[in-house]
């Protein structure tokens, strides 16, 4: 959590530990520390700078003590409020604070709300609590009784709150606008059933808002829109407006917003639920899933999406100047991109209706895309089929699009109506150079459109291209990075900024493939000019942040042994460090990290990672974990804490005891996952035994995952390896071919078709591939004891797969383990069994390449 407020003098940030208590630290940009304020989150600093507010829990103590005493959620510690004016550094600490808010652009107010008071037992569930208003610069407060929601103007000029009384008091609820300046408080409903979405226009003067007068427990309650001017003139929309359909209403779940310039309110639509069978008692009521083939999505799936399907809004438009009602979405069109920010004659849509049962086997759906006419709602087809992403204009005037089969972009002009292929000049890849699945290579991917939609920015491997959306100019180079290796992104300092405005700063960062340094790029305004590197240095940059009103970078480094601190810098070379976080980290023998190259199998020069103790000895041997997934070299300067683990291995952890781990890069071959993994693998491995301070009978495999797999897989072809660990290792790709990965309800079969697992055929047309990559069918050769992790929530790999290996390696008499974390998914969440997993995984190297006594569960086993 870090942040600089505006005019780039106050920086605040928190330090937390793993487990234990936060510290919030507020600090000046030339690194004095003006106040440090335990277990201090949530920060926002005032529009002016001069206030900083953040919520401060409970101490980790108190709420461990209160969990273990089964409190009810009403009788657990709460979060108090803090306050600090940088004037005077003065702390006002508030108790038991719920929320608080500032305005979007306003230096004076700030609002909370209270938590309800202790032991209040008496009190109506939904009843509200005191909300107080208060003058930031006069200490002047205001409070407001039994208040549930709040919401201000984003210039802070007015204030919506709703009030919700006890059920058997004569007013119930109630909607009042505060207008703040003026200290006048209009009351817009009383006692209605429910409302939501509060929203203001950008200057104040509009707000609108959803509510029922149901209060009943009724399945479907029926929502009406209300528009209000600062006047107090209201208009209101119920399901029988015109614009509505007949079987459709207004959908409670849906975003309300109104366009830049306030001609526009949006809101949510859907169809009417079709009312539950009750005329049967629930005892005789059948539950059953009908899968159809030609369903859109699976039963697992659609059960997965249950909620939000039903919950499912549809984009409708008022036009405020003369109430008329546009449905813009709806089921064919579920997401539509709008332009000028709302206010756009023009909006775009992609539809994959009559498409989406291939996702089963390809991962996508093509598109059919539309020009949507805003102002009537009617739709244009512009192409069909489009295998890519589509991106609009600010204005509306383009719609850029990315065709991954022709590997080409591509623009429609809604003025011309016409396609235009654009950057055909660029003689470089706009897509993923070193693409190796079995599916069209992904884009690098567009930044922003300009100004005036005059131009769009594109991305290639390293640089940043200009481009005009009408091909009508020839494409420009704004970077010079493909010489060096050195890669070139936009970092967005301006989260307002829709577009990129030729007189506006521009920062862009900095990482060369080679050195792995990184640096940042800083124009004042953006221009053709190649720009040069403020400053590049080795190791890893990150979380920019630009004061709005100064030219103040806040940033993040780090290294292999450098926790990511904060670093500010005048956007020049001055660059100075304001936190020093892990100190503690000098008590301990650390890691030092190096890029390993090597000529794999294969005959390609390629890289990984080799973690040495800092005490490192080239004279001794050393026991080795080889660590992989796919390709890792450029995160050679992550900081990695030594912290429990929810899959993978805790390097520093392992090094810092005395070994060294060693993380190679694979590259993979279409049909050949396995055999690709062997030849990087155990190529890898045996260069750096090569190297001659690894002990050759010392070696151990860990991996999650994918990585798992190829655990599984590699030590059914060498017998090099004499440890082995593997979380969650699909080891039948036969049976995990029609699996169903459980988080999002989807079927593997894409996976093994077009993606991850690389096979590039269906089962039927390379049984051979499925079953040549599957360790299960050559277990027989397998001499390397092993570990599996199968947990049985796991929502991606089926868990399944863990049995299939365990039960046929028990049957084969191999050494073999088995950890099922109860209820646990693919990564492990809970602390306390990454905790766990973390000890039985040094258990299980220390006595195999340490020579340690092993531990009960793997000597005797846990009955």
């Amino acid at each position: 959590e870090r942040m600089i407020s505006n005019d780039g003098k106050i920086v605040v940030y928190t330090v937390t530990p793993q487990e234990g208590d936060a510290t919030l630290v507020i600090q000046q940009n030339t690194g004095n520390k003006l106040l440090e304020v335990p277990r201090g989150y949530a920060a926002q600093i005032s529009e002016d700078g001069k206030f900083v507010v953040f919520k401060i829990k409970p101490t980790f103590q108190q709420t461990r003590e209160a969990k273990i005493k089964k409190k009810k959620a009403d009788e657990m510690p709460k979060d108090s409020l803090g306050i600090v004016s940088i004037e005077n550094l003065k702390l006002d600490k508030i108790a038991r604070v719920k929320s608080f808010k500032l305005p979007e652009s306003n230096n004076s107010w700030l609002a909370w709300l209270y938590e309800k008071p202790e032991n209040d037992k008496k009190r109506d569930e939904e009843e509200g609590t005191q909300m107080v208003l208060r003058n930031l610069n006069i200490a002047v407060a205001d409070t407001f009784q039994k208040v549930t929601e709040y919401v201000f103007d984003k210039k802070g000029k007015n204030l919506l709150f709703e009030v919700t009384n006890n059920k058997k008091e004569s007013l119930r609820s109630a909607i009042i606008w505060l207008k703040i300046e003026a200290i006048v408080f209009d009351t817009l409903a009383k006692n209605f059933g429910d409302a939501k979405g509060y929203s203001f226009d950008e200057e104040g003067t509009q707000l609108a808002y959803v509510a029922t007068d149901d209060t009943g427990k009724i399945e479907q309650k029926n929502y009406s829109l209300y528009h209000f001017t600062k006047a107090l003139n209201k208009t209101t929309f119920s399901n029988a407006s015109k614009g509505i359909s007949s079987n459709w209403r207004i959908n409670e779940n849906g975003t309300i917003s109104f366009s830049k310039l306030g001609k526009n309110l949006f809101f949510g639509t859907g169809p009417k639920f079709i009312p539950k069978d009750t005329s049967l008692p629930e005892f005789d009521r059948v539950n059953v899933d009908v899968w159809h083939y030609n369903d859109d999505d699976l039963q697992p799936t659609q059960l997965k999406n249950l909620d939000a399907d039903v919950k499912r809004s549809y984009l409708a438009k008022l036009d405020i100047s003369n109430n008329q009602i546009v449905q813009i979405a709806n089921e064919k069109f579920p997401r539509v991109l709008q332009t000028l920010e709302g206010d756009g004659t023009v909006f775009y849509a992609g539809t994959d209706e009559g498409k989406r049962v291939a996702r089963q086997w390809q991962g996508f759906s093509v598109i059919d895309v539309y020009a949507i006419n805003a102002m009537d709602g009617k739709a244009t087809l512009i192409r069909t089929n489009l295998k890519g992403n589509i991106s609009a204009s600010y204005t509306g005037k383009y719609l850029l699009m990315y065709d991954e089969r022709k590997k080409e972009y591509q623009t429609y002009n809604a003025s011309t109506q016409k396609i235009t292929s654009i950057a055909k000049d660029i003689s470089f890849p706009l897509f993923d150079e070193e693409n190796d699945v079995p599916d069209d290579a992904n884009a690098y991917g567009i930044i922003k459109w300009m100004e005036n939609d005059t131009h769009v920015l594109l991305y290639d491997r390293f640089d940043i291209w200009k481009v005009n959306p009408d091909a009508k100019e020839k494409s420009v180079a704004i970077t010079s990075g493909r010489a060096s290796k050195t890669e070139h992104r936009v970092v967005n300092i301006n989260k307002e900024e829709n577009y990129i405005e030729v007189n506006s700063p521009f920062l862009i960062r900095t990482t060369n493939e080679i050195s792995r340094a990184s640096g940042y790029i800083y124009k004042s305004q953006f221009n053709d000019a190649k720009p040069t590197e403020v400053f590049s240095e080795l190791g890893l940059y990150n979380n920019f942040q630009k004061a709005k009103n100064s030219n103040t970078l806040i940033f993040s480094k780090e290294t292999f042994s450098q926790s990511p601190n904060i670093f500010v810098s005048n956007t020049n070379v001055s660059v100075a460090k304001l936190s020093n976080l892990n100190p503690q980290q000098a008590q301990y023998n650390w890691v030092t990290a190096e890029v390993f190259k090597w000529k794999a199998y294969t005959g390609k020069e390629t890289e990984g990672i080799l973690y040495k103790p800092e005490d490192f000895d080239p004279s001794k041997k050393y026991p080795m974990i080889v660590y992989f997934y796919e390709r890792s070299n450029q995160t050679l300067y992550n900081y990695l804490p030594p912290s429990p683990t929810p899959s993978r291995l805790n390097i520093p952890f392992f090094v810092s005891r005395g070994y060294i781990v060693f993380v190679p890069d694979i590259w993979y071959t279409t049909g050949n996952p396995g055999k690709s993994a062997y030849d990087y693998i155990l190529s890898g491995t045996r260069a750096v035994v090569k190297k001659g301070f690894v002990d050759s009978t010392k070696i151990g495999l860990q991996g999650q995952s994918w990585g798992g797999y190829q655990i599984a897989h590699l030590i059914t072809r060498t017998n090099l390896y004499a440890a082995a660990w593997a979380g969650a290792p699909v080891a039948n790709m036969t049976s995990a071919y029609g699996g169903i990965r459980w988080g999002t309800g989807v079927n593997r079969q894409f996976q093994y078709e077009k993606t991850q697992s690389r096979i590039g055929a269906t089962l039927w047309e390379r049984r051979d591939l499925y079953i040549e990559n599957s360790p299960l069918f050559h277990l027989p050769k397998v001499t390397t004891p092993l570990v599996i992790m199968a947990n049985d929530k796991d929502d991606a790999v089926p868990w399944y797969q863990g049995i299939e290996m365990y039960t046929a390696m028990r049957r084969l008499n191999k050494k073999v383990w088995m950890l099922n974390y109860n209820d646990e998914v693919h990564n492990l969440v809970e602390r306390k069994n990454r905790k766990d997993i973390s000890i039985r995984e040094q258990q299980f190297f220390d006595w195999l390449l340490k020579g340690e006594k092993p531990a009960t569960w793997l000597s005797e086993g846990v009955p």
